[in-house]
């Protein structure tokens, strides 16, 4: 099936409920699936290859999504955090396209005459352009989403999302309508990154209202959701930490009858942050979502039933859970060691994954799944006895301190330990003697203190000799991306020019 079938699906059973909310904006599914008509038919008639997106969360990007899939052409929403060069090159692998943007970033578009650019206002107001419906081809192995990933490490991959990836995961994971009228779901994550997709199509799916955020921030996210009476939100890590502080620092509560259900994941969540979340919200029922985008969105899942377990449980090994990122869904999970060997419970290795909804593909380069259909995420991890997935860290972020591989996470969970320690991550450093050593930037809570000797002598006695970081440097924030993930890279650049 092709993706606008979503589209189709909620417009037709319930053509009249509101679908959209951005701003002043309203649209029902009804005029959300015309105007996905108008946009395909202007999308075809362009002879274009692509279909881009610069622009921050707004009508646009669900109408450009399935205006897309209508017209069957492939959606390629772009980072507008990006700078105009980087911006520029990716418009160039697309090119012949179609660019829906507005005045915020098309001052950064060089002209181009295979680039048509649409401006978002324009885009939204596209007349009716003939009685035709546009009819998508029946093929469930098209391209329906190229996403550029981030491209810290050279140049940006083309990881492609075929329709039958995404409906094999809406479709597995979401059941249709779902939503009562009244439900509501506010959109924070940006329509380029892969929970942003995922956030239109189940949504959609599920004939939920979607409430767009076109940037966060803690007040106006409490704000939106009190007056749009959110039902259900999803966040990165560090935009539930600061919706924690914000309530904390101001001493006031939620005060979000409405919120039902709130999902995170896109990065690790300190165990102080959730469990102090579940006690501002009780009544809410806290999911942990892991995913990638090669995997179309979510793989694993920690439901609320765990979260209470977890928080309630005298037993170690229940309340640990509340670590891990839940049971796998509609997919297979397995963890290999490096000569891939299939490890067993409780034993750390890499995390493998398959299932119909995995596409474990780039443009040019192919397939990265192997000849069992198996794809390797490059993340580090374990299960437990009963299934559960705790994650390590990437498989590039392992410090090997003598031939001896360090997991980062273990020594900051024990450093997050510490009642004065705010933010933790630890790295490698270069290390004459051993070759790689263990480095830790760490934030301290407003007010508090701690020494270099005291964390290194913590993380002796918890751990062993070899996880004590060599070297400890103290910061004001640590750098986190747009998503709630540590930049590591750039922490780690830092020791490399104190070592030199």
């Amino acid at each position: 099936m092709n993706i606008s079938t979503i589209l189709d699906m909620a417009a037709e059973a319930f053509g009249d409920r509101i679908g959209v909310v951005s701003g002043g904006q309203r649209y029902t599914y009804a005029e959300l699936r015309e105007a996905a008509w108008r946009a395909a038919r202007r999308f075809k008639a362009s002879g274009a290859a692509y279909v881009a997106l610069l622009d921050v969360n707004s009508p646009a990007a669900p109408v450009a999504l399935f205006g897309a899939a209508y017209a069957g052409i492939p959606y390629v929403p772009l980072n507008y955090r990006l700078t105009p060069a980087e911006i520029n090159k990716l418009l160039a692998r697309v090119a012949p396209a179609v660019l829906v943007t507005s005045a915020d970033f098309s001052g950064r578009i060089e002209k181009r005459a295979d680039i048509e650019v649409i401006d978002r206002a324009a885009f939204l107001a596209l007349p009716e352009g003939g009685d035709e419906l546009p009819q998508p081809a029946e093929d469930p192995r098209a391209i329906a989403v190229q996403l550029f990933t981030s491209g810290t490490t050279g140049e940006p991959k083309a990881a492609i999302l075929r329709h039958e990836n995404l409906m094999s995961y809406i479709v597995g994971t979401v059941e249709f309508a779902a939503a009562e009228e009244d439900d509501a779901i506010v959109v924070t994550v940006p329509p380029y990154h892969i929970a942003g997709i995922s956030a239109v199509l189940s949504s959609t799916y599920a004939c939920r209202r979607m409430v767009q955020m076109e940037n966060f921030e803690a007040a106006a996210w409490l704000d939106a959701c009190r007056e749009n009476s959110v039902s259900n939100a999803f966040l990165v890590p560090t935009m539930l930490q600061r919706i924690v502080d914000h309530l904390v620092d101001s001493g006031t509560q939620p005060n979000l009858p409405a919120l039902r259900a709130l999902a995170y994941g896109g990065g690790k969540m300190p165990l102080s942050t959730i469990a102090k979340a579940m006690q501002l919200f009780p009544t809410v029922d806290f999911t942990n979502a892991y995913g990638l985008t090669e995997t179309s969105s979510t793989i694993a899942v920690l439901g609320p039933d765990d979260h209470r377990a977890a928080a309630a449980s005298s037993d170690p090994a229940v309340q640990r859970r509340l670590a891990s990122v839940g049971k796998p869904g509609a997919v297979e999970i397995e963890i290999r060691d490096e000569s891939g060997k299939v490890l067993g419970p409780e034993e750390a290795g890499l995390v493998f994954v398959r299932g119909p909804q995995v596409s474990g593909e780039y443009l040019s380069l192919g397939s990265q799944l192997d000849a069992d259909g198996w794809f390797p995420t490059k993340d580090r991890g374990y299960l437990d006895a009963e299934g559960y997935l705790f994650l390590d860290g990437r498989a590039d972020d392992v410090i090997v301190r003598g031939g001896e591989n360090i997991s980062p996470g273990e020594i900051e969970d024990v450093l997050l330990g510490h009642p004065a320690v705010a933010d933790v991550a630890v790295v490698a450093m270069p290390d004459e003697q051993w070759g790689e050593g263990v480095a830790a930037a760490v934030v301290l809570k407003a007010g508090a203190s701690a020494s270099v000797a005291e964390l290194q002598e913590l993380v002796k006695n918890k751990l062993r000799s070899s996880r004590v970081p060599q070297a400890i440097v103290f910061k004001d924030a640590l750098p986190y991306n747009e998503l709630g993930k540590v930049l590591r890279r750039i922490i780690r650049q830092e020791f490399v020019q104190k070592a030199a």
